[in-house]
């Protein structure tokens, strides 16, 4: 697919994905794609990555439900990461709850916690 041979992955095949709302253009996550978690995003829709801890596809929403809906894919300048315009599905798209993964503000010298838990991830995620 031509459109694939335009992506420099890294050595390891991978590219990193920001997942960003479509809507309010908040970035939500940023995990990794192969090859074929962006075919399989490309043709179904759904936010589909690649689990470096698990070493496989991972869709988001598999454990979780909270799927991310794709309506748009967009590649940097450099070709070296690519962008999701998602809408998150239950309005969670971090594993401990929370709207967005970059729920952590430097404050002076520390880092503080700035957006509330919207779901309980010990109900949601199986160990």
């Amino acid at each position: 697919m031509a459109w694939l041979d335009e992506i420099a992955f890294d050595e390891r095949g991978l590219v990193p994905v920001i997942a960003q709302d479509a809507t309010t253009q908040r970035v939500l996550m940023v995990a990794w794609a192969n090859r074929e978690a962006l075919e399989e995003t490309r043709a179904s829709g759904q936010a589909v990555y690649f689990s470096r801890s698990r070493s496989r596809l991972w869709r988001k929403g598999e454990e979780s439900g909270h799927r991310q809906r794709v309506s748009e894919i967009r590649l940097d300048c450099d070709g070296d990461v690519v962008l999701y315009a998602v809408a998150a599905e239950g309005g969670v798209s971090c594993h401990t709850g929370r709207e967005s993964c970059f729920f952590r503000r430097l404050e002076g010298a520390d880092w503080s916690i700035v957006d509330p838990v919207l779901e309980d991830p010990e109900l949601v995620y199986r160990k």
